[in-house]
This record gives C-alpha cells, sequence and structure tokens, in this order.
C-alpha cells in the first residue's frame, strides 16, 4: 500500500452486523480496523479495474485473433494506418 499522507477521507454507513464482522476480521489480522478497510478497498479496486482492462478470450478466439496477425497477406486499414500516423507525429 501507498505511504503517502492520510489526508483523504471516506465515509459511509453500514448495518451493524457487518461492521462487526469487519472489526472481527481486523483483529484477527492484528490490523486496525481502518487498515483493514483501506487494505481490503484496495485490494478490490486494484482486482476490477485489472478486470477491467484485460480481455479473456476463448481458446477459438485466441486462435482466430492469433491466426490473423501471422496472416502474410494481412495489411492495415485506413483507421489503423491514420492512427500509427497520428500515433508517430505524438511521438516527434
Amino acid at each position: 500500500m501507498a505511504t503517502g499522507a492520510r489526508d483523504a477521507r471516506l465515509n459511509f454507513r453500514l448495518p451493524s452486523d457487518l461492521k462487526e464482522v469487519i472489526e472481527e476480521a481486523a483483529a484477527s489480522l492484528g490490523q486496525s480496523v481502518s487498515d483493514f478497510a483501506v487494505s481490503t478497498l484496495v485490494q478490490q479496486a486494484r482486482s476490477v479495474i485489472e478486470q477491467r482492462n484485460v480481455t479473456v478470450l476463448s481458446d477459438r478466439d485466441r486462435d482466430r485473433f492469433s491466426d490473423l496477425l501471422d496472416e502474410a497477406e494481412a495489411r492495415p486499414n485506413a483507421a489503423l494506418t491514420k492512427a500509427a500516423k497520428r500515433y508517430k507525429k505524438q511521438l516527434g
């Protein structure tokens, strides 16, 4: 976890039975409720972001994608060519 100044805050309400579960879990790990909540929330947030950024293909789709990349006759379409030029221009 990042070790910066603790200058931001999250506030939320939850049922007391869930608070007790969180307190028990934090205590079992020897953490404060705050440290436990932050580490758990950050871990879950990173997982959600990673899942959003990863495309999972079936074996069939992976093989088809790979075959398309390997095709000797494959040529970029106009949109890809334009995007490549724009990218090269941005790099300088």
